[in-house]
């Protein structure tokens, strides 16, 4: 699953990078065009599922540094498994144009945080074994670092791909108590979107508004 959603994303990069060479030569023949310093808009993809995202193009060193920040926060349930996602990142893209659109290159800090609420843990309790449930916390740090490009105008599109490298345990271990017994156990983590055994994979698409 995993490598088709890298291959699905290589697919649109393509797509982007030939769209984005395109936009940047006729805008690089426009002159009196000039630099839209911040930009709002949304993003879709892993891990962040669905955020917002802000950037602002700082105006110095000939536009090519924007620092941004993205944030999410999403309810994300599987079989026997209720999880809310929030997913923070900010850091700063360096654009190869002085124009703030096209290629860039980003380097940022990732952090994911979950709560894990697992609904079908088995407690002995004396001679019989009963069903209850459990809750934990999974928190990811992650340095990112990602290849994007950005379309030119007032709406403008964007294509990241990329990967975090972070510690990524093998399961989660807690204790939860049913009756007011403790009991611990281990549990495999659930499967977040983009999560490897050795970072989080990236990638994503977006839109929306640059003044």
């Amino acid at each position: 699953m995993k490598k088709n959603f890298l291959i699905t994303y290589l697919f649109l990069l393509s797509i982007f990078t030939s769209f984005a060479q395109t936009e940047s030569s006729k805008e690089e023949n426009k002159d009196s065009l000039k630099v839209k310093h911040f930009s709002i808009g949304l993003k879709l993809g892993f891990p962040n599922l669905a955020s917002g995202s802000a950037e602002l193009t700082l105006p110095i060193l000939n536009n090519h540094f924007a620092p941004y920040i993205d944030y999410s926060k999403i309810p994300l349930n599987f079989e026997s498994v209720e999880t809310t996602i929030a997913y923070t990142e900010f850091g700063i893209n360096y654009y190869f144009n002085k124009k703030a659109n096209g290629f860039f290159l980003g380097i940022g800090k990732g952090s994911l945080s979950t709560d894990v609420t697992f609904t079908n843990l088995l407690f002995s309790s004396g001679l019989q074994s009963l069903i209850g449930s459990g809750s934990t916390e999974l928190n990811l740090d992650t340095t990112n670092f990602k290849l994007g490009v950005k379309t030119s105008g007032t709406v403008f599109f964007r294509f990241e791909l990329g990967y975090g490298l972070g510690k990524i345990p093998d399961s989660l271990n807690f204790i939860a108590t049913l009756n007011g017994i403790p009991e611990s156990f281990t549990e495999s983590i659930p499967p977040i979107p983009g999560l490897t055994t050795s970072g989080i994979l990236i990638g994503n698409v977006g839109f929306g508004f640059a003044f």
